[in-house]
């Protein structure tokens, strides 16, 4: 096992809390509306956020087209009518955007690990599914983009997570082989197995916290294991 000198994360889900968000966010423009966000509905929200993000991410449909699919697959079982026109269908969308926005948030873990690594000298990258104008966003308004040295979008590089190519762009971007480059993620196939299939050493963070775990710790030991691996 190589030593490793660069850490690539992704973004939601491992640094940033997009569920927390987007939960918030949901039960707010539910409640607009006169929806009850039981637990059934809010499972609703985000399984259509799922299906559709990823029908995105795969090139079936343009971006601004998942977001209408997400409300016309959600809201009319609900008893909410969904706007015929496709302008008026965005800007029903932006009242959620905006409750989402409102409530980004990092996890209170992150930006600790960040300055951790960044004062060991060990290089920073993001690569993130996602757009870069919007992840880029997330970063500047929790104060986590100082932090990186490269990051990297679906969106500018031209591939997506579990492709090795988006993670060979980073490992590029970095200055490291693969090999010496550990990638922190919250997704066994897109984050792991991607990172894995790449040349990466890998990291699944998915629950940690709820066992209360800091990320900091499982990434110093992933680190540690490979600079004592002979």
């Amino acid at each position: 096992m190589t030593p490793v000198g660069a850490v690539g994360f992704d973004l939601d889900g491992t640094l940033f809390d997009h569920h927390g968000s987007a939960r918030s966010a949901a039960v707010h423009f539910l409640g607009s509306l006169g929806v009850v966000a039981s637990d059934s509905t809010l499972a609703s929200w985000f399984a259509a956020e799922e299906l559709h993000f990823e029908r995105w991410r795969s090139g079936e449909i343009g971006f601004s087209e998942q977001r209408r699919q997400r409300l016309r697959s959600v809201l009319p079982p609900l008893g909410v009518d969904v706007p015929a026109v496709d302008v008026d269908v965005d800007e029903l969308f932006d009242v959620y955007l905006r409750a989402y926005e409102s409530s980004w948030r990092a996890f209170p873990d992150a930006l600790p690990l960040l300055q951790s690594l960044r004062a060991s000298g060990h290089r920073i990258g993001l690569l993130t599914n996602g757009t870069e104008a919007q992840q880029l966003a997330k970063l500047r308004h929790t104060g986590l983009l100082v932090e990186f040295d490269v990051v990297c979008t679906s969106e500018r590089v031209g591939f997506s997570k579990p492709d090795v190519r988006a993670f060979a762009v980073l490992a590029s971007e970095l200055g490291v082989e693969p090999g010496a480059c550990l990638f922190v993620g919250d997704d066994p196939v897109k984050d792991v197995d991607g990172a894995r299939a790449a040349g990466m050493q890998a990291l699944l963070v998915d629950g940690h916290r709820r066992r209360g775990l800091p990320i900091g710790q499982l990434v110093g030991s992933a680190i540690a294991r490979s600079a004592g691996a002979r």
